[in-house]
C-alpha cells in the first residue's frame, strides 16, 4: 500500500512539473510573439486592377504589444496600370523582430477591342454583284491598332466581322447584305456653271456626264430641260437630270445669261477703293448734276453712309477688297473668297443687295500675288465666274494710283480723254479717294457728253474687260 503511495506522488509530481514547463514554454513563446511586429492589410491581400484603373493604396494597421508602429513600416513597390502584369507591394517592419507582408496586384485587361463600324447600318451591294471586303479599322485599348486582325467573312446573306485582341478579349460584329442600289448617280457639268451669251448670237449648251455606283457611266440617261431663249435678255436656267436602272435621280443646273452686246463708244467710269468723305460724296454729287451712273468697287474701310447713297442714287455697288492687304487677300484661294465674303456681307447689310460684280485688287493681271500663292489668279479667274460673279478689269487707266508725284487734274483728264475710242467700250479706272480725280471728273464727263460718247453703269448683261493674267 505505501509503494502505491509514494508512486502516486510521484507522478502527480512529475505531472506537475510537465504542466509547469509547458506553461513556461507557452508564456516564452506568446512573450516572443508579442515581440514581433504585426501587420494587418486593409482590403485585400489580392487586388484585380484593370488596365489603366487607378490603383488606390487601402492602408495597414501596425502594432507591437498591443501598440501602433504604422511609423516603422516601410512600403516597397509600385503598381503600373499603363502595363498588364503582376505587381506586389511590400509592407515590411525592419528589425530582429521585424515583419514583412505581400500584397499582389494584377493589372489584367478585360476590354472589348472596338471594331470600328456602324453595325446597324446594312451592306447595300449592287444587285448581282459580289461583296468586296473593305478596309476596317480595329482599335484596341491595350494593343492600339489591331487592323491587321480582323478576320472577314462572308456569304451571300450577311458579313462577319471578328478580331481577337492580345488578353483574348474578343469582338464579333454581323451585318446584313441587302442587293439594292440606294445610291444616286453623280452628275456634273462640262464647262462653267454660269454662261454669258449674246442675244441673237447663239447658244452651244457643253453638256454633262453622268457616271452611277453600280451602272457605270449612265451620261447617255442624261435628260435635258433647256429653255434658253436667245432672242430675249435675261437668264435662263439648264437642267440636267439623270437616273439610274434603280429609279435613283440627280440633276444638276447651269445659269445662262443672255445679254446684248454693249455699244462701242460706251464710257464705263469705275472708282475703286472707296467710299471716303470729302472725295466720295463730291463725286457722287457730279455725277447727279450730269445724270450719270457709275460703279463703284467698295472696301470694308469708309462710312456706311456714302455706301448707301450709291445704291440709292442707281449706281452699281461692287466689290473689291475688305482690306486690300495684299498678303491677306492672295494667301490662298480661301483666303481669297474670306476677304471678298467679308465685303460682300458689308453692302449686304447697308443696301439688302447682293452684290456679283467684283474687281480683284491690283486686277486679274497683278503680279504681287506671286509672293504669296503662285498660280492663285489662274484658279480665282476661273473660280469666281464658277461661283457666280463676274469681274472687271479696266482698258483705260486715269494715273490716279500711280507712284511718284502727285498728278494734277488736268493731268487725269487728259490721261482718261486721250484713250477714249468709239470702236469698243471703254472701262475706265479711277478711285474715289483721289482728290485731284474728283476734280477732274467734271470734265471728263462734258468731253464725254461733247463727243458723243454714252455713260453706262457696270451690270450682269456688261461684257467683262479682262487683262491677261500673269498668275
Amino acid at each position: 500500500m505505501e509503494v502505491n503511495v509514494v508512486t502516486k506522488r510521484r507522478i502527480n509530481k512529475t505531472f506537475l512539473l510537465f504542466l509547469f514547463l509547458n506553461f513556461l514554454v507557452l508564456f516564452v513563446l506568446w512573450g516572443i510573439y508579442l515581440c514581433f511586429a504585426q501587420i494587418d492589410l486593409k482590403g485585400d491581400r489580392n487586388i484585380t486592377l484593370n488596365y489603366k484603373e487607378k490603383y488606390k493604396e487601402k492602408g495597414y494597421n501596425a502594432s507591437r504589444f498591443g501598440k501602433s508602429i504604422n511609423n516603422e513600416v516601410k512600403v516597397k513597390g509600385k503598381v503600373n496600370s499603363d502595363k498588364l502584369g503582376t505587381y506586389e507591394v511590400v509592407y515590411e517592419v525592419p528589425g530582429l523582430f521585424g515583419k514583412k507582408v505581400v500584397r499582389t496586384i494584377e493589372v489584367v485587361d478585360n476590354e472589348k477591342p472596338n471594331i470600328i463600324i456602324d453595325a446597324t447600318k446594312k451592306i447595300y451591294l449592287c444587285p448581282g454583284s459580289k461583296y468586296v471586303k473593305e478596309e476596317v479599322q480595329v482599335r484596341d485599348n491595350y494593343d492600339g491598332d489591331i487592323s491587321k486582325k480582323l478576320v472577314i467573312e462572308s456569304d451571300d446573306k450577311k458579313v462577319t466581322y471578328s478580331v481577337k485582341d492580345s488578353s483574348g478579349n474578343k469582338t464579333k460584329v454581323v451585318r446584313d447584305i441587302v442587293y439594292e442600289d440606294k445610291t444616286s448617280p453623280v452628275i456634273s457639268l462640262n464647262g462653267d456653271r454660269f454662261n454669258y451669251v449674246f442675244l441673237n448670237e447663239g447658244y452651244n449648251d457643253s453638256g454633262a456626264v453622268a457616271n452611277d455606283n453600280c451602272e457605270g457611266d449612265i451620261s447617255n440617261k442624261i435628260v435635258v430641260s433647256n429653255k434658253v431663249n436667245i432672242n430675249s435678255v435675261g437668264s435662263y436656267e439648264v437642267i440636267y437630270t439623270v437616273s439610274d436602272s434603280s429609279g435613283n435621280t440627280a440633276s444638276i443646273s447651269r445659269t445662262v445669261r443672255v445679254s446684248e452686246r454693249n455699244k462701242a463708244g460706251t464710257v464705263y467710269l469705275t472708282f475703286d477703293d472707296g467710299p471716303q468723305w470729302g472725295t466720295t460724296d463730291k463725286i457722287l454729287d457730279i455725277l447727279k448734276e450730269e445724270g450719270v451712273e457709275a460703279t463703284f468697287f467698295v472696301t470694308n474701310k469708309g462710312p456706311d453712309e456714302l455706301i448707301k447713297r450709291m445704291y440709292d442714287e442707281g449706281h452699281t455697288v461692287a466689290l473689291h477688297t475688305a482690306s486690300h492687304n495684299y498678303a491677306t487677300v492672295y494667301a490662298s484661294v480661301d483666303s481669297y473668297f474670306n476677304d471678298l465674303n467679308s465685303v460682300k456681307a458689308r453692302v449686304k447689310r447697308i443696301t439688302g443687295y447682293d452684290a456679283t460684280i467684283i474687281r480683284f485688287p491690283g486686277g486679274s493681271s497683278n503680279t504681287i500675288s506671286r509672293n504669296y500663292s503662285v498660280g492663285i489668279m489662274s484658279t480665282l479667274t476661273k473660280e469666281v465666274v464658277n461661283r457666280g460673279y463676274k469681274y472687271y478689269d479696266w482698258n483705260i487707266s486715269s494715273g490716279d494710283a500711280a507712284g511718284g508725284p502727285a498728278p494734277t487734274p488736268t493731268q487725269i483728264k487728259n490721261n482718261v480723254v486721250n484713250a477714249l475710242r468709239k470702236d469698243r467700250i471703254n472701262m475706265v479706272l479711277m478711285h474715289d479717294i483721289k482728290t485731284y480725280t474728283r476734280d477732274a471728273l467734271r470734265d471728263i464727263i462734258r468731253f464725254g457728253k461733247d463727243n458723243g460718247y454714252t455713260f453706262e453703269k457696270i451690270t450682269m448683261d456688261t461684257t467683262m474687260v479682262k487683262q491677261r493674267v500673269n498668275n
